[in-house]
């Protein structure tokens, strides 16, 4: 799979952590930030999202102090579902019911062992498909075309 990954300077420890490990088993994009110097988490966020959308990768991970900000500015790119996910539940859940294509995390919330537990559950998880699903995702598609 490719995951591009990115973070703010908050989360800059962290995503430098899980991009090596998911380069194990996937094809890591960094698009940085490359030190703790302070960067805008939404440009970061907003790369990664918009990385996913063109189809440059098969999926995405923002890490910011929080991750709440990158979540909500991820989720401003028309087509992104982004989920921001400090356990195991959610971070499947997310893609399994809610087709989540971008996971934010924490830096300053989740440990680096979870943070790997959280990506390798989203990763590794598929979209059921199912009508519900199907049907609650049309009624946020409608809501990006202003309808």
């Amino acid at each position: 799979m490719r995951v591009v990954i990115g973070a703010d300077h908050a989360g800059y420890p962290l995503k430098e952590h899980l991009a090596s490990i998911l380069r194990s088993d996937h094809v890591v994009i960094d698009l940085g930030t490359h030190s703790t110097e302070a960067v805008d988490y939404p440009d970061l966020a907003i790369a990664v999202a918009e990385a996913v959308k063109r189809g440059e990768a098969d999926r995405g991970i923002v890490v910011c102090g929080s991750g709440v900000g990158a979540a909500i500015a991820a989720n401003k790119v028309t087509g992104i579902r982004a989920a921001l996910a400090h356990d195991h539940y959610s971070a499947h859940q997310a893609v399994e019911h809610d087709d989540a294509n971008v996971l934010c995390l924490g830096g300053r919330v989740v440990g680096s062992d979870v943070a790997v537990e959280l990506a390798g559950a989203f990763l590794g998880a598929t979209f059921s498909g199912e009508e519900r699903h199907r049907r609650r995702l049309a009624k946020i598609a409608r809501l990006e075309e202003g309808r």
